[in-house]
């Protein structure tokens, strides 16, 4: 369904993220993003069906549960993690420079910009330094990409992510309308980036960080997958000059996964556990 491929990008990032921010501009409680992300992660798994981009990455490969299990618990610590906002706002001892007078939607730009490049080092460093690459690992275990994907990390690694890309922007007093919207984006782009609809954005794969961007990234064999870090945008990943596309390029899952450790646990016990046992 080439209407799919062409409008599934903007309808996700811009059409749910302007719903959110409509929701809390208006005075919305916090609350009503979830329901909104069901819809959105609905929307993704139902489209993904419509217009695939490997018909088989629809399918379980045994790892529906896990994923799940992944889904619930990160997505609760994210939460988690915003809600503590006040309380972490209430020891700083200075009121932060926060642009509190821009409209919501460009507060709201402006932590996107300032996270990104925040995990986009970290998830860089992830990949050069051994112990990081053990809980990263995890995220580089999967054998199909789909919307669920990009929630599956290690809970100490997602943490780590969570730590660089949004420190700055506490100690500057993002406010907690931001935080919530921010996460809200945050969880919007991993299902964008990790979609299995065959999204055509154009021009844009130079700019945004998108599955068809980001499919480099999960390629199995070392030096390979060491491309395109960014969460949201390229622009990092060409300054680090890791940034890599080729449109003649088709992905299958024989060439996902973790090349060094073909046969990295699929459970979630499993992998909670992986990167605290010797490696080999």
């Amino acid at each position: 369904m080439w209407i799919v491929k062409i409008l599934y990008a903007p309808f996700m990032l811009l059409g749910f993220n302007g719903a959110a921010i409509w929701l809390i501009s208006n005075g919305a409680p916090h609350w009503t993003l979830a329901p909104l992300f069901v819809a959105a992660l609905w929307s993704s798994f139902t489209l993904e069906r419509w217009a695939p981009y490997v018909i088989d990455w629809n399918r379980p490969h045994n790892d529906k549960a896990r994923d799940v299990a992944h889904f619930v618990v990160n997505e609760s610590a994210n939460v988690t993690s915003v809600l503590s906002l006040p309380v972490i706002a209430a020891i700083i001892p200075w009121s932060g420079i926060w642009p509190h007078h821009w409209p919501l939607w460009g507060q709201v730009l402006l932590a996107v910009i300032v996270a990104d490049f925040g995990v986009t080092l970290a998830h860089y460093y992830s990949h050069k330094y051994r112990l990081l690459w053990r809980f990263h690992a995890v995220h580089h275990s999967v054998k199909r990409m789909y919307g669920f994907n990009g929630l599956m990390k290690h809970p100490f690694h997602q943490a780590f992510e969570l730590v660089a890309g949004v420190t700055p922007l506490v100690l500057a007093g993002m406010p907690l309308d931001v935080a919530f919207l921010l996460g809200f984006a945050i969880a919007i782009q991993l299902l964008l980036q990790h979609s299995n609809v065959d999204m055509r954005i154009g021009t844009f794969k130079y700019f945004l960080a998108l599955a068809p961007v980001h499919r480099f990234h999960h390629l199995k064999e070392a030096g390979d997958g060491d491309v395109n870090f960014g969460l949201f945008t390229t622009i990092w990943d060409r300054m680090l000059g890791t940034a890599y596309y080729d449109r003649d390029k088709r992905f299958s899952s024989d060439e996902l996964g973790i090349g060094a450790q073909p046969d990295y646990p699929t459970g979630y016990l499993r992998q909670l556990i992986q990167p605290f046992l010797r490696q080999p």
